[in-house]
């Protein structure tokens, strides 16, 4: 596996952030970009048009990559240190989730810097946004969760033979990849290294959904322990199949 910090454009901060400010986005995914670049005016940025509201979003990023510039090579070198130290640990744990042979694997992974703390990620490309903000610590945090989307869709995909538009939201195949890096992440040697797992390395919504008085994610953490990975991956979607109904809900209510 080989994985390179990079940092970005004012155009693309533009376009990764400017997907989750259109009107069919709820406060879940909007409010924690408004919070971290109070900027952007809130009652302006609706009531322009696409392309107005891409130039408006060009002004605030132009400054903002201009004042941060130290901050961001700062933190491309220490992102890419700390991930080099934790690297051989990660491949480990991984290789053993997922009984792959990653040394030939994964080797184009791309982590872009921006001002998004959202973080999307694309599959195809290997690559995923992420925020400027994170301590070294959090930005491997984040990478793994990542990464372990990555490496679960090409053994999912190995397994179902399916069609890769399956994998975003609002298929059911995304929420359990979502939900699945909690138990894959529950491994001490994942777990030691993520800041995050402690507070939540999952969307928080999956952590108070429950099925038969208990926490999906423990259901999802059972089958994962007493399971090879392609049993789990069969098991653990039939799981969500037949809860599939309380599972939107639940997702729908808290978003």
């Amino acid at each position: 596996m080989k994985l390179v910090f990079t940092l970005v454009d004012v155009d693309y901060n533009v376009q990764s952030i400017s997907q989750f400010l259109d009107n069919s986005q709820t406060a879940y995914w909007t409010e924690p970009i408004f919070a971290f670049t109070p900027q952007i005016d809130r009652s302006k940025i609706y009531q322009l048009e696409k392309q107005d509201q891409e130039l408006y979003l060009r002004t605030i990023f132009t400054q903002l990559v201009e004042e941060n510039k130290n901050t961001l090579k700062a933190k491309r070198i220490a992102y890419q240190n700390h991930w080099e130290i934790c690297l051989p640990q990660i491949t480990e744990a991984l290789k053993s989730a997922f009984k792959i042979n990653l040394e030939e694997e994964f080797n184009d992974m791309n982590a872009k810097i921006t001002f998004n703390p959202i973080c999307p990620r694309s599959l195809s490309e290997h690559s995923f946004d992420l925020f400027y903000l994170n301590s070294d610590k959090g930005a491997v945090g984040i990478a793994i969760h990542e990464i372990i989307h990555f490496i679960w869709f090409k053994v999912w995909q190995e397994i179902f033979h399916d069609q890769a538009e399956e994998y975003e939201t609002p298929h059911l195949k995304w929420i359990l990849s979502e939900m699945v890096v909690d138990p894959i992440m529950r491994d001490p040697l994942l777990s030691s290294i993520n800041p995050y797992f402690e507070t939540g390395c999952v969307y928080d919504y999956f952590y108070t959904l429950f099925i038969d008085n208990k926490c999906i994610l423990d259901h999802l953490y059972e089958m994962y322990q007493q399971m090879p990975i392609d049993k789990f991956m069969q098991a653990s979607y039939k799981f969500c199949q037949n809860h599939e109904a309380e599972i939107r809900h639940h997702i729908e209510t808290n978003e």
